[in-house]
């Protein structure tokens, strides 16, 4: 789910439709999203500056329109990417963060034009990656399996303060 003024908008895995809700009451609105093609949202989020949400399922990112509910696929990924499995998305100043569980890369995409910004490589003693989120000053927070101290099952959140940048992997 993500809130964009008062309206909470919401997936749920199975479903084309994108629910609506009044924050304040949390009751149903009336107007409902039809995505035709969607088949299993895993995630949602919202870019407050061009009021678009933007929904993940497998092989790919659709693009939604908060004001007049258009709807493009925005990003397709093969199933030959790494990163074709994505768990979640984050949104930072027109730029999403894509959390594959299939790798141990955060990848990062203009909102404007989607293309890939950068690649974050996560340290080696990161198992799973579970979620990523770009801050305010650049850095990135993970949540993650995986430790520097040998527990491969053990969750943590991590901040990267130091980023590495890759071309496209």
């Amino acid at each position: 789910m993500t809130v964009l003024d008062s309206i909470m908008y919401v997936v749920r895995a199975g479903s084309s439709k994108i629910r609506l809700y009044n924050t304040d009451t949390c009751s149903p609105l009336d107007a409902v999203i039809h995505v035709e093609g969607m088949r299993h949202p895993r995630d949602i989020v919202v870019c407050r500056d061009d009021r678009q949400l933007y929904v993940v399922e497998w092989g790919g990112i659709w693009r939604v329109s908060c004001d007049d509910h258009s709807y493009v696929k925005w990003l397709l990924l093969t199933e030959s990417t790494t990163y074709a499995f994505i768990i979640a998305l984050s949104l930072t100043s027109r730029r999403l963060v894509v959390t594959s569980s299939l790798s141990r890369r955060l990848r990062q995409f203009s909102t404007t034009d989607r293309q890939l910004l950068r690649v974050v490589e996560l340290p080696q003693y990161v198992s799973l990656v579970l979620h990523g989120v770009e801050t305010t000053r650049g850095t990135f927070v993970v949540g993650h399996r995986g430790t520097s101290h040998d527990q491969p099952l053990q969750s943590a959140v991590s901040e990267l303060l130091t980023v590495i940048f890759a071309s496209k992997l």
